[in-house]
C-alpha cells in the first residue's frame, strides 16, 4: 500500500461564512468560465476567469478537514488538492506537515476560489487545480463575522473574526480564532476526537492614501492533530463489500484500541513509546505574512506576499496491510492480558516521525497593467524549504480484527507484540530552493477571438543528506552513512488558451499546457538514488462552449500524461500473507478524457449544474521485482480513479429559502495494481436547506450520504499483488470509505 493511503483528499468544511452553509456556487467544471454578451447591440463577449468558484471543491465525503481533490486523471498526492494562502503555497511540502495542520476554510479568509490549472501552471509551475484563499486583512469599518458547526457524531466548531479601524490615518486590524473538535464518525479507544485543530489570527493593515493600495501584516499560530482510520469489511464478487456482524463502515474503528505505538529511532538506536493522540502526533507552526499592493504613477499595480513559515511536526500513522487466520495454539496472546487468541490478525504498519522542524521562506512580487487590449503580468516568486533530519521510523505489529482491535504478541514479535523495527525507515534533511519568473498575458486579439498565455521559468536547487544503506531488522544509522545531495535543475512552464466566437452565444476553445519538475528531497527517502531525468506533463483540451440566458455549456476532450511518478508500495506476499517489503516504482500515467459541463437556468430561483468525464487513465512503464519475481503492470488501468465521473447539482431558491442536493457518481474503481480486485459504482450524496433570518444570519442544515451507502472505496491494503480475485470472496479486507450518513448544521452571523 503506497503511502497515499494517509491521502487527505476529498475532505473538507462545508463552506465559509460568506455563503449560506451548505451551499455551492453556480459551476463549469474545466478551465475557463465563458459569457457571452447579455445585449446584441454589445457586440460578442467572453470572459476568461482565472479561478473557478463552483465545484464543490469544499464540499467532501470524508471528512472535515480539507477540500477535496478535483480530478484531472491523475492520482492525487498524500497532501490533496494544493492549498494557497495569500497567492503562497500554506506549505512548501505536504511531508510531514500536510496543509490540514496550518489551514482550514474559515471566516479568517477574506475569500477562497478554485484556482485554474492554466494559472497554477503560469504562477507556480506545477500541474492541476488549487484553492486559493486570501486572509482576511484589517477593514475600514467595523465587520464580526462568524459560524459556530455541529453534527450528529458530536463535532464542535467554533469561528469567529473581527476588524476594523485603529485610527484615522489608515490603520486598521483583524483577529479571528478557529477551533476544531471533531470525533469524526467512529469511536477512539484512547480519545474523543479524530481531529482537533486551533488556529489563531491577529494583523494591522495600512491603507494608503488616493486608493493608491495597502500594506498588511499578519500572523498565524496553528496547533492541529488528526488521526486516519479504515474500515474492516468483507470482500465479495462484482466489487461488492459487505459489512461485519461486529464492524459497522464508518461507525468503528480500527484503530487500536490503546492508540500506543512502539519503534526503535532510527538515528539514536533508542526504543521508545509513542500515542496516536495529541502528544506524539501534533504540529504546531507560527506565520508571518507580510503583503499588499501599490498603484505606481505609471499605472503598473505592483503586488507583493511574502512569508516566514515556522512548524514543529511530529507525525503517528498506523496502515493496515493484511489480514490471516490463526489458528489454535498458534502461539497468540493478547498482549494486554496475556489471553491465547485465535481468528482472524490484522498486520499493521507503524510510521512515526518524531519532533522535526520545518521552515519555509517564500515570498512573491508581480507588476501588472491592462494596456490597450493586453493585460499584462510579470512576477517573481522564490520559495525556500528547509528540514531538519526529516525520518521515518518504521515498525510492524499484530492486532485483532474487530472494532477497536487489541495487540497481539506472537512467537514471532517481541514481548510488546512488535516487530521489524526500521524496515523501511526513511530520512532525509536539506534545503530546497525555488527560484521563478513568469509572465501572462490576456490579450482580446479581436471581437471574437481572445487568447491567453503564460510562460514559467524555475531554478530548483537541492542540497541536503540521505543515505544508500539498506534498511534490515531493527537497522539504526551509523555515523559514516549518510552522502550529499547536490543537485539543480531547470524548468519550463506555462500555457496557451484560445477561445472563439463563432457566433455570439456558441465557440471553440483550445489549451495546451505544459510543466516540468524534478525530485524533491523527499524522494531520497529509501535506500537508493532517484531517477533525477525531468518529469514533464504536457496536456492538450480542445472543446466547444455555447452560452445563453438559459444554459452555459462546454464540452471539450483533453489528453494528458506524466512521468517520473514515484510509486512506494507496502507490498505483501500474495504466497504468505506474514511477509511484507517496501517496494519502491518509477512510472508514467496517460489518460484521454472528454468532459461536458453545463449550468441550467430553466425558471426563476431554480439552478442545475451538471457534469459528467470519461476518461481511461492508464499505467506506463510499470515494472519492478517483489519476492524473487518481476511484475509488469503496464497498461493496468490507474488505482483509485474511476472512468466515468458524474455530478448533478440541482438548487432551488424561494424568498429567504435554498434547497439543494449534489450527487457525485464514480463508476469502480480498481482497488490494486493488477486490477484484479476493484470496487463497485458509488454514489456520493449530500443535500441542505438553508435560511436568512436577515441580513446578518444564516441558518443551514446539511445531510452527509443521504443515500446512507456503507461501501468502501480507495484502495485494499496489502492486496497490490493479487491476481486472482476469487480467492478473495468472502475474505476481510481492509480501505478507506466515505462518511456514514450523517447530519450537520450551522449558524452564520455577519455585522
Amino acid at each position: 500500500m503506497r503511502k497515499s493511503t494517509l491521502r487527505i483528499s476529498a475532505l473538507g468544511l462545508m463552506l465559509s461564512f460568506a455563503t449560506v452553509f451548505g451551499q455551492q456556487a453556480d459551476s463549469t467544471a474545466v478551465k475557463n468560465v465563458l459569457k457571452s454578451a447579455s445585449k446584441p447591440e454589445e457586440g460578442v463577449k467572453t470572459v476568461t476567469s482565472k479561478e473557478d468558484n463552483n465545484r464543490n471543491v469544499m464540499l467532501n465525503a470524508a471528512n472535515n478537514t480539507s477540500p477535496r481533490d478535483v480530478n484531472i486523471g491523475l492520482p492525487g498526492t498524500v497532501g490533496g488538492i494544493t492549498i494557497l494562502e495569500n497567492d503562497l503555497p500554506v506549505v512548501y511540502f505536504f511531508w510531514p506537515e500536510l496543509p490540514n495542520k496550518t489551514w482550514r476554510q474559515s471566516v479568517g479568509l477574506e475569500r477562497t476560489g478554485l484556482l485554474k490549472m492554466d494559472q497554477l501552471a503560469n504562477t507556480m509551475g506545477d500541474l492541476g487545480f488549487a484553492v486559493n484563499s486570501y486572509a482576511q486583512t484589517g477593514t475600514k469599518e467595523f465587520k464580526l463575522k462568524g459560524k459556530f458547526t455541529t453534527s450528529t457524531f458530536g463535532w464542535l466548531q467554533g469561528d469567529v473574526n473581527a476588524s476594523g479601524p485603529i485610527s484615522k490615518n489608515g490603520w486598521t486590524y483583524t483577529v479571528g480564532a478557529f477551533a476544531n473538535y471533531d470525533p469524526s464518525t467512529y469511536k477512539l479507544g484512547f480519545a474523543r476526537n479524530a481531529d482537533e485543530t486551533k488556529i489563531f489570527r491577529a494583523g494591522v493593515t495600512k491603507y494608503f492614501k488616493d486608493d493608491r493600495g495597502k500594506i498588511s501584516f499578519l500572523y498565524k499560530y496553528a496547533d492541529s492533530y488528526s488521526i486516519t482510520n479504515y474500515a474492516l469489511f468483507q470482500y465479495g464478487e462484482n466489487g461488492k463489500v459487505t459489512e461485519l456482524d461486529n464492524f459497522t463502515i464508518g461507525r468503528d474503528s480500527y484503530v487500536t484500541r490503546d492508540g500506543r505505538i512502539k519503534f526503535k529511532d532510527i538515528l539514536s538506536g533508542e526504543t521508545q513509546w509513542a500515542s496516536m493522540n495529541g502528544k506524539d502526533n501534533r504540529t504546531t507552526s507560527h506565520n508571518i505574512d507580510v503583503l499588499g499592493n501599490y498603484k505606481l504613477n505609471n499605472g503598473w499595480n505592483f503586488k507583493f506576499s511574502t512569508r516566514a513559515h515556522f512548524a514543529t511536526t511530529k507525525m503517528a500513522n498506523i496502515i493496515p496491510l493484511s489480514i490471516f487466520n490463526a489458528p489454535a495454539a498458534s502461539g497468540y496472546t493478547i498482549a494486554s492480558t496475556g489471553q491465547a487468541y485465535s481468528g482472524p490478525v490484522g498486520t499493521q504498519l507503524v510510521l512515526y516521525t518524531p519532533k522535526t522542524p520545518v521552515t519555509n521562506i517564500a515570498g512573491r512580487f508581480s507588476l501588472n497593467k491592462q494596456i490597450e487590449n493586453h493585460n499584462l503580468t510579470f512576477g517573481l516568486l522564490e520559495q525556500y524549504y528547509n528540514v531538519d533530519k526529516f525520518t521515518s521510523n518504521r515498525s510492524f505489529f499484530f492486532q485483532t480484527a474487530e472494532a477497536q482491535p487489541q495487540r497481539l504478541v506472537s512467537p514471532t514479535t517481541d514481548a510488546d507484540g512488535f516487530y521489524n523495527y526500521n524496515v523501511g525507515g526513511e530520512f532525509h534533511s536539506g534545503t530546497e530552493n525555488k527560484i521563478s519568473v513568469y509572465a501572462n498575458d490576456e490579450w482580446k486579439v479581436s471581437d471574437n477571438f481572445n487568447l491567453s498565455y503564460g510562460l514559467h521559468l524555475r531554478n530548483h536547487i537541492i542540497n541536503g543528506q540521505f543515505s544508500m544503506t539498506p534498511r534490515s531488522p531493527n537497522f539504526v544509522f551509523g555515523p559514516n552513512d549518510f552522502q550529499d545531495i547536490n543537485e539543480s535543475w531547470f524548468h519550463v512552464a506555462g500555457s496557451v488558451n484560445a477561445v472563439y466566437n463563432i457566433s455570439k452565444n456558441f465557440g471553440l476553445l483550445a489549451n495546451f499546457l505544459y510543466t516540468e519538475e524534478n525530485r524533491r528531497l523527499e524522494s531520497y527517502s529509501q535506500p537508493f538514488s532517484p531517477d533525477t531525468r525531468k518529469i514533464k506533463s504536457p496536456l492538450g483540451a480542445l472543446g466547444v462552449f455555447w452560452n445563453t440566458d438559459y444554459i452555459q455549456l462546454i464540452s471539450q476532450a483533453t489528453w494528458l500524461t506524466k512521468n517520473g511518478y514515484l510509486g512506494r508500495y507496502n507490498l505483501v506476499n500474495p504466497n504468505n500473507s506474514t511477509q511484507a517489503l517496501v517496494a519502491s516504482v518509477d512510472y508514467s500515467i496517460q489518460t484521454l478524457g472528454w468532459t461536458t459541463d453545463f449550468v441550467l437556468k430553466p425558471f426563476k430561483g431554480f439552478n442545475l449544474h451538471y457534469l459528467i468525464t470519461f476518461q481511461n487513465p492508464v499505467y506506463k512503464d510499470f515494472a519492478f521485482d517483489a519476492f524473487g519475481q518481476n511484475y509488469n503492470y503496464s497498461d493496468k488501468n490507474v488505482v483509485g480513479i474511476s472512468k466515468v465521473l458524474m455530478e448533478i447539482d440541482p438548487s432551488y431558491t424561494i424568498e429567504k429559502w435554498r434547497f439543494w442536493a449534489s450527487f457525485r457518481y464514480f463508476s469502480k474503481q480498481y482497488a490494486n495494481i493488477t486490477n484484479a480486485l476493484y470496487f463497485a459504482p458509488r454514489w456520493e450524496t449530500f443535500g441542505g436547506v438553508s435560511y436568512t433570518v436577515n441580513k446578518n444570519i444564516n441558518i443551514g442544515a446539511t445531510v452527509i450520504n443521504f443515500l446512507n451507502q456503507r461501501g468502501a472505496s480507495g484502495t485494499i491494503n496489502g492486496a497490490e499483488l493479487i491476481t486472482d480475485a476469487s480467492q478473495y470472496y468472502g475474505k476481510l479486507l481492509t480501505g478507506t470509505y466515505i462518511m456514514p450518513l450523517t447530519g450537520q448544521l450551522s449558524v452564520s452571523f455577519n455585522f
